[in-house]
């Protein structure tokens, strides 16, 4: 299949007309199992002081379909924020049951409390592996 959009910035491509880059979703063409992959390149920043009765700050990163992060409807990966270092690398792969119509989408729950930036290089990508 041709590349059907051009690319917002040089470097960026996406292929088939499924992937909304202004929303940020993919919107599956025709009903099927998807293959699922995000890779997230976080910046963050630590609080000067925690929290009292903070046990630590974790990061999740979602796909969730119909953007409802539900059982049976999301992939997911947890991931605890350590103080040191400004950047790290969280993914999420797996396969996911789309209707023709739904879409999905990459969502980041932060229990921080500080500051995440996802930096430039990171890539969220679906493919069709069957009907």
């Amino acid at each position: 299949q041709p590349f059907l959009s051009q690319p917002e910035r040089e470097g960026m491509f996406h292929r088939g007309p499924g992937l909304n880059l202004t929303s940020g979703q993919y919107t599956a063409p025709v009903a099927g199992y998807y293959a699922f992959s995000t890779t997230l390149h976080i910046g963050h920043r630590q609080p000067r002081r925690k929290r009292p009765g903070c046990r630590g700050s974790r990061l999740r990163v979602l796909i969730c379909v119909q953007s409802c992060c539900q059982h049976n409807s999301h992939l997911e990966s947890v991931s605890r924020l350590e103080s040191s270092g400004d950047l790290f690398t969280i993914s999420v792969t797996g396969t996911l049951y789309l209707q023709a119509g739904q879409h999905a989408s990459v969502f980041v729950d932060n229990t921080a409390g500080s500051p995440l930036t996802v930096q430039s290089g990171s890539d969220f990508s679906a493919v069709l592996l069957g009907v």
